[in-house]
């Protein structure tokens, strides 16, 4: 299985993966570890990555980037409007009412949503990962901004269906940069003792967030997380593009901002000057050639300028840091230490804003562009089974409150319920027992929506169908299950009926029971709210949350409900025993992609995908026709001179020639077969002389090959005419059939090789290398197994050999005390072994 973490940024995308060594970011195929969030579409393709950074300027309509904060939005969102002013691309209104893209591709103008814009990023993504990993790559996790809303999030998750990725976890970048940080610790303090907390600075390129984390072993719990989702390097490039425009319409006469080349170009060229002012405080020049109305442009810039021109952003950085201790409940000496990440967090004058806020040196240990994705590949190593990791547990947190609210027969009309605070733990399950006579509808919104950076308060609506009252005519008890997943998505998980049966005793309970607290109802009677932690392996917990009041249909209200333990076992020994049954639930949710318009896109990728690799392997069959051309024309020139004539020499040029002139004029556009029969033409008139060529190089080497097997075969001929004792014991009948066969050998090889050498280069030769070749491998399988026959082994009988060592005396020069001395050493040898075996 392949272990796969992607942080996908508004500006560039980086991927990390899990391999037996550890965690490591991949490099795509510029060998470059970071992927641009960039898509570039054309007639006939698209770029994807870098080479559609390099088309930014120049296929400017049609370029698509930024595009990362428009996920989940409508187009009338003021968040896509104020976007849709900065963007060189146009965007437009989708059937479903949300924001998409207008291009054009494959000549014709072509809208596409969001999700399937960074659907084709991933699959970039995923096949730069399976490159890596030379295995096909499903299981991912995939970053978001900590501040993502809902309608956000399940847009991210369907951006990935399209790319064909399993996400296991939308992960918030800053609890990944935290187990990249926290898991490799090996001096957090235990369970039993007071945790470290460590505050987590995130500033990329168009969003700014802060979380603060409390580590102990083996446990990760994110406390806090602050955000500004507007503030980011992006911003401090607009300060500078601003300025130099105001400069350059004074000095220049020139409207930069009319012309949207000439201002990408002036953005690209101020990233670039806000780099090298974070590391020089001299002054640096901005110079730019034939930058618009063919002229050369420059202006200079240093870093205190920059700060005075930066103030109102520089101011920005301190309120989230501020909010963050305020809600984890934690001062400045609680703090362990400060690391920062993002690429904006190294403007000198931001860490300068850090610093002074927590009175504290910035740590710097993690790598500021990767620690999100190794952040990722780290948690899906921990859910993927087939990777060992050491124990480590993440909770992190709802972002913002969540509230459900229904329907009831009050004066009211309706009862509301906060079924997550801000902060709280997740993932998180949390059941709530109604007590209803039909279907229900639970509406679920943001309870603050000025504090979320997004116009709409609902999340969605879930309707619970298939309640009934109960056969003596009472209210359904229905229990309903509502949780913040894994990915930080909130849903109404479950519902199910309690269904009485055998019933006895009293019936006059209150008919309908909430686990929850309503407006202005009577808050002294507290109690316990049945909550079940989401799956995981912890066990369900019964927290304290909210008042739990028994209220009528009509609207009177009655002694409040205690529903703990206790009581409940009670109630059931009294009523006898109860069945649950699972109840349907439809939901409507807030900007939801529908199914079919999912598939729709998936299908759409697939044809993407396939036109590219068709478009691929027709660019690399013309590719190879021209080629072939310059390859050939230059060897022509040098090494195959020799082997073609003169006349053969000047067609082949014009050949050449006007296979060049087609390629860059009817040739220029033709299908893959075309160009394929075009190579095979020319290969036609090339490879005879290619084939010469080839021959005269390689021929004397096997010449020389057969000519040492036929002289070494004749040597031992001689040998063994002359008696010599190393082939005394080959079989004379073989040996003439090995006399036959090099006397043979020897007269193919000078009727062929005398009418070779009387050959010109440019004739066509006698004997190929691959006949010289093939000869010398049939010399090997005849002669070779005769002429290297073993010797039979002589085998001297047992009995003789050792009554000679007994009675002949020394052997083989072998002096008379030796033998005396190993013969007693054998007979006490001999005594011994059979004295142990008189041992019983």
């Amino acid at each position: 299985m392949s272990v796969v973490g992607i942080d996908l940024g508004f500006l560039n995308c980086y991927i990390a993966v899990a391999r037996s060594g550890g965690i490591e970011t991949i490099a795509n195929e510029y060998s470059d570890r970071c992927t641009p969030a960039c898509i570039s579409l054309g007639s006939r393709t698209r770029a994807i990555g870098n080479a559609a950074k390099s088309q930014i300027v120049t296929n400017v309509r049609n370029t698509i980037h930024g595009f990362k904060k428009l996920h989940g939005r409508s187009f009338d969102d003021p968040i896509v409007q104020t976007e849709r002013i900065r963007l060189p691309y146009e965007l437009q209104k989708m059937p479903n009412g949300s924001a998409g893209v207008k291009v054009r591709y494959l000549e014709e103008e072509r809208p596409f949503a969001i999700e399937q814009v960074t659907g084709m990023l991933l699959a970039k993504l995923k096949e730069t990962s399976e490159n890596a990993l030379k295995k096909p790559v499903a299981d991912c996790v995939i970053s978001i901004p900590s501040f993502f809303t809902d309608a956000e999030r399940r847009s991210v998750m369907a951006a990935a269906q399209v790319a064909g990725l399993n996400c296991l976890r939308l992960m918030n970048e800053t609890t990944a940069v935290a187990l990249a940080y926290g898991i490799y610790k090996q001096d957090l303090p235990p369970l039993d003792e007071k945790p470290r907390n460590v505050v987590f600075i995130d500033m990329g390129h168009s969003a700014y967030q802060v979380s603060v984390c409390a580590f102990n072993k083996g446990k990760l719990k994110v406390l806090a997380t602050t955000f500004d989702p507007y503030l980011g390097g992006r911003n401090f490039d607009e300060a500078l593009v601003d300025y130099f425009c105001d400069e350059f319409k004074t000095k220049y006469k020139i409207n930069v901002k009319e012309n949207s080349r000439a201002l990408l170009r002036l953005y690209q060229e101020c990233e670039k000057l806000k780099k090298l002012m974070s590391a020089n405080a001299s002054d640096l020049p901005l110079n730019i050639e034939c930058f618009m109305n063919d002229l050369d442009v420059s202006s200079k810039m240093n870093r205190a300028q920059f700060e005075q021109l930066c103030a109102s952003l520089l101011a920005r950085v301190e309120p989230p840091l501020k909010a963050v201790m305020e809600q984890a409940n934690l001062q400045r000496e609680d703090i362990s230490s400060i690391e920062i990440v993002g690429g904006a967090t190294r403007i000198p004058a931001v860490k300068e804003q850090i610093t002074k806020f927590f009175l504290k040196d910035i740590s710097t240990t993690l790598n500021a562009d990767e620690a999100v994705a190794r952040g990722c590949a780290l948690q899906c190593a921990i859910l993927s089974p087939a990777f060992k990791v050491r124990e480590f547990s993440i909770t992190d947190l709802v972002p913002y409150s969540i509230t459900l609210r229904w329907k009831t027969s009050f004066e009211d009309g309706t009862g509301e319920c906060e079924v997550f605070c801000k902060n709280h733990p997740a993932p998180f399950s949390k059941v709530i027992t109604f007590h209803k006579k039909e279907p229900f509808e639970l509406e679920a919104f943001y309870t603050n929506l000025h504090e979320v950076p997004y116009p709409d308060a609902r999340i969605g609506s879930f309707t619970i169908q298939n309640v009934f009252p109960q056969s003596d005519g009472d209210s359904s008890k229905v229990k309903v299950k509502v949780r913040v997943n894994i990915h930080g998505i909130f849903s109404v998980a479950s519902a199910s009926v309690i269904e009485k049966q055998n019933l006895e005793g009293d019936h006059s309970d209150a008919p309908m029971e909430t686990e929850t607290s309503f407006k202005n109802e009577n808050k002294d009677n507290m109690d316990k709210m049945q909550v079940d932690q989401e799956e995981g392996g912890q066990q369900k917990c019964h927290a304290e949350h909210t008042p739990e009041e028994e209220i009528d249909h009509t609207g009177a209200k009655t002694k409040s409900a205690v529903s703990d333990k206790q009581d409940r076992l009670n109630q059931t020994l009294k009523k006898g025993k109860v069945k649950s049954i699972d109840l349907p639930i439809q939901s409507s949710l807030c900007r939801q992609l529908g199914q079919d318009l999912l598939n729709s896109y998936i299908e759409n990728e697939g044809k993407m995908i396939m036109q590219d690799k068709l478009e691929k392997e027709r660019n690399d069959a013309k590719n190879a026709v021209e080629e072939y051309v310059y390859d050939f024309r230059d060897r022509l020139g040098t090494v195959y001179e020799k082997f073609i004539t003169p006349e053969d020499m000047n067609k082949l040029s014009v050949i050449l020639e006007d296979t060049e002139n087609w390629l860059y004029e009817d040739g220029e556009d033709q299908p893959k077969q075309v160009y394929v029969d075009k190579l095979q033409e020319l290969k036609k008139y090339g490879q005879p002389i290619q084939m010469k060529y080839m021959e005269h190089e390689e021929r004397p080497k096997a010449l020389n090959d057969l000519g040492k097997k036929i002289q070494l075969v004749m040597k031992v001929i001689e040998a063994y005419r002359n008696k010599d004792e190393r082939y005394d014991h080959l079989d004379p009948g073989e040996m003439e059939k090995v006399e036959k066969y090099i006397s043979d050998a020897m007269s193919w090889l000078n009727s062929k090789m005398n009418p070779q050498n009387k050959l010109s280069l440019t004739q066509d030769p006698v004997v190929k290398v691959s006949e010289i070749v093939a000869k010398s491998k049939e010399l090997d399988n005849f002669c070779n197994p005769i002429i290297y026959k073993p010797k039979p082994k002589v085998e001297v009988p047992e009995d003789k050999a050792k009554a000679n060592s007994e009675h002949n005396g020394p052997m083989d020069g072998q002096s008379g005390n030796e033998t005396k001395s190993d013969s007693t050493k054998d007979s006490s040898q001999h005594t011994k072994s059979s004295g142990e075996m008189e041992v019983d």
